[in-house]
């Protein structure tokens, strides 16, 4: 430990974001980042506590007290070896990991002021790529034995990534025309770059995954050859809203807009017809999480007139403390995001139960404020009506109400599932953390 006065000394800094007005015009990442000066300072200010709750609440094992105080000395080699034992993908998570570590930070407890830790992990991961740090590994000794991952978003990738390390020779299949899941077709550009996915999908092939794209294989006939089988294709049913008016024209499911405008920023081209867009249109946003926020976010960037987000569940607790759920767990809090800020009326506790048209096209929707009470059978409150019917205007409704597990039949023993697939959907952290913990099984399975 550096300095174990810098917690005292030095309050907490974050990049923070360019200007709105900058912003809202392109696809550029909205995140900015600090002089390698406060950095470092940032890094110093990590406690090395006796119990670093960080450690317990990532669910990588990031080890965030021993790459800090790297990072606080200027060892930024050093820094990124600690941060890659645990994380295959720093990259990826510091920048779009909520940082769990951060609300576990016993500096959260003290002053709400906890390490920037997200931040300083994409700090040492930049470095460690500016730098030459991070190389193709050439010395795999291949085992003979193959390992197919269907499916290449984070789960896939860190499974095969780990794998690929141990000796096997793994081939992943993706049904897209490029690898990245969810990073790449559900997580807009202004919050992660696309190259920065083609930058590390590029070392993975150097170092001897091969992948399949276009591959649209549904279960596992169509896979053969193979010792061990990984099934990681995360969860593409999203939940769909089945009231009157669900056919209308300006009624989608928000990643057939996410996914289209990533594609569209690749070089890909859509008819006027097949393109989903909010320029000069109300948009209406119905869920209030992260894929919601992402709609807010792209629609300004199209040039929406305006955009309300509604969520059907009560408005969470303002403030950093949530007394429902206690440090070191995870605060179920307001959160307000870069595209909140950028504009949006925002309302809770609202019923969606009409969509309203004319000539086939959405021109509103009818929907009603509610309230919940508590099930006395225990369970989940029953929802009661409280306010009136209203409509509101729209030309757009975005449906970003999470998505659905899936089913899986029984598999055959060297059938493995992870992720989103296996959990249901969660954090790409999670879904690494899964990928991780499926390569080791396999690799016991196919140790015996």
């Amino acid at each position: 430990m550096g300095n174990p006065k810098a917690f005292l000394e030095i309050h907490r800094q974050e990049a923070g974001y360019r200007p709105i007005h900058d912003r809202i015009h392109d696809f550029g990442e909205v995140e900015q980042t600090l002089s390698t000066r406060e950095r470092k300072l940032q890094a110093s200010r990590c406690m090395d506590c006796g119990v670093p709750f960080c450690h317990w609440a990532c669910p990588l094992g990031n080890k965030a007290p021993e790459w800090n105080d790297a990072l606080y000395k200027g060892e930024w080699e050093k820094a990124y070896r600690l941060l890659n034992a645990t994380n295959p993908f720093p990259e990826f998570t510091g920048r779009i990991c909520p940082a769990l570590c951060e609300k576990a930070c016993v500096l959260n407890r003290f002053n709400h002021e906890p390490t920037t830790n997200r931040e300083d992990e994409c700090a040492i991961t930049e470095g460690a790529f500016r730098e030459g740090y991070i190389q193709p590994r050439t010395d795999i000794k291949r085992n003979g034995k193959k390992v197919a991952v269907i499916g290449a978003g984070p789960a896939g990738l860190a499974a095969a990534n780990a794998l690929n390390l141990k000796g096997y020779s793994v081939i992943v299949f993706e049904k897209n025309e490029a690898a990245g899941g969810l990073l790449r077709y559900g997580i807009p550009n202004f919050k992660l770059n696309k190259a920065v996915i083609d930058r590390r999908i590029a070392l993975l092939e150097q170092e001897g995954i091969e992948f399949k794209y276009n591959s649209g294989i549904s279960g596992i006939s169509g896979v053969t050859g193979f010792d061990a089988i990984i099934i990681a294709t995360g969860t593409p049913t999203a939940r769909d809203l089945k009231v009157p008016g669900r056919e209308l024209k300006g009624v989608h499911l928000a990643l057939e807009m996410l996914s289209q405008q990533n594609r569209v920023l690749a070089g890909m081209e859509f008819s006027v017809d097949e393109r989903v867009t909010a320029k000069d249109k109300d948009v209406l946003v119905i869920g209030g999480g992260d894929t919601g926020s992402d709609c807010i976010g792209t629609a300004h960037r199209q040039g929406c007139k305006s955009v309300m987000q509604i969520e059907i569940m009560p408005k969470p607790v303002e403030g950093p403390e949530d007394p429902q759920n206690p440090w070191p767990n995870w605060p179920r809090t307001l959160k307000t995001t870069s595209s909140h800020e950028e504009g949006c009326t925002r309302r809770w506790n609202i019923n969606t139960l009409e969509f309203l048209g004319e000539n086939g096209k959405l021109t509103g929707v009818k929907v009603q404020e509610i309230d919940w009470k508590p099930n006395p059978d225990g369970g989940r409150p029953i929802m009661v009506e409280k306010g009136k019917p209203e409509i509101i205007k729209a030309e757009l409704v975005l449906l970003a109400m999470g998505f659905m597990k899936p089913e899986h039949p029984e598999y055959p023993k060297n059938v493995f599932v992870c992720g989103d697939s296996a959990n249901g959907a969660s954090l790409v952290v999670w879904a690494m953390a899964s990928g991780i913990e499926t390569a080791a099984a396999v690799h016991r399975f196919l140790s015996k």
